[in-house]
């Protein structure tokens, strides 16, 4: 019987021109059994108006944003329909929403994207350290990075393959870079720049190296003139014990240790890092990892409105409680 209503209800010329300028539109949506038969508007065109006229309520929830206003007026005569009326009043909202109607969606939007940072956070992937500096590494650097040890993200890890090591390096190489590059955008000093210790170590070597071989060619001429000395007699004692403290001077200074850098109790290490987290997760509650994730299916999925509602029933429960 609603069957007929329906059918009876929308005019035979509405349900042609809607039909037919749906035809002609590219990649709409029908269902996978459906996609075969309606890869042309003459194959599209009987199959929307078959869906006229066997179910408008579907229609709406297919095709409802794609009609125009006066082809949503069409159906106002269905109106004293609840579920036609709840479709239509929602895609009004949509296409031409009211101030309540932007309020409302704001704080579905919000809600959702809580509901699923929450869900994010249970699979203990995408804001584990790992992952939230490969999408920041010059906040994470400025955070937590400049406090931990760089060397031991080159090392090899238990278990793994000599291959995944060396992409591993690579990457960092990649992320090092990218800091480096925006701490020299911000203009900050050329000695506090990340990979600067790796280049101070090589510089140290270098330097060494050097040493070892001045001192080498200092034996080398000392063992000449004392030979020469022996030849033509022993050395004065004064020129010996010169020679000895200038040895002892020498060995002193290759001892010498540069001052231990800056260094963060575990305390405070973590502090940081819940800090670094939280301005992650806001970052993401905003909008901000558009990169990285598709916001228009987290913003639309109205699966998780139930988790959101379940966490505002049990707060309202809980400050019922704590008045009782």
């Amino acid at each position: 019987m609603q069957e007929a209503t329906m059918k009876e209800a929308l005019s035979s010329e509405a349900v042609e021109s809607i039909s037919e300028r749906l035809s002609e539109l590219e990649n709409l949506y029908f269902p996978r059994s459906l996609q075969p038969h309606a890869s042309t508007p003459s194959q599209r065109k009987p199959l929307l108006l078959d869906l006229l006229s066997r179910d408008l309520a579907v229609f709406l929830e297919r095709y409802g944003t794609l009609l125009t206003f006066e082809e949503l007026k069409e159906f106002d005569v269905m109106k004293n329909n609840y579920e036609i009326n709840w479709h239509l009043n929602h895609i009004r909202s949509l296409v031409n929403p009211t101030t309540e109607d932007l309020k409302s969606r704001s704080a579905n939007i919000k809600n959702r994207r809580r509901a699923y940072m929450d869900r994010l956070i249970g699979e203990g992937q995408y804001f584990s350290e790992d992952a939230m500096r490969e999408r920041e590494p010059y906040l994470h650097h400025e955070y937590v990075g400049k406090f931990q040890d760089p060397s031991g993200r080159s090392m090899a890890r238990p278990g793994e393959r000599w291959s995944d090591t060396l992409m591993r390096r690579s990457e960092e190489a990649i992320l090092v870079a990218k800091i480096r590059g925006e701490q020299q955008r911000l203009g900050v000093a050329q000695r506090d720049w990340v990979g600067n210790e790796r280049e101070l170590q090589e510089e140290e070597e270098k330097e060494e190296e050097e040493e070892e071989e001045e001192e080498e060619e200092e034996e080398e001429e000392e063992e000449e003139h004392e030979n020469s000395g022996a030849a033509n007699g022993s050395s004065h004692p004064l020129e010996m014990m010169l020679n000895n403290n200038d040895a002892i001077s020498n060995d002193q200074s290759t001892t010498e240790t540069l001052p231990e850098g800056e260094t963060l109790s575990p305390e405070e290490m973590q502090d940081r890092m819940d800090q670094f987290t939280h301005i992650m997760q806001q970052k993401f509650l905003s909008g901000e990892d558009h990169q990285h994730l598709d916001y228009s299916k987290i913003d639309e999925d109205e699966t998780l409105d139930d988790h959101w509602q379940r966490e505002a029933n049990h707060d309202a429960e809980d400050r019922y409680f704590a008045d009782v």
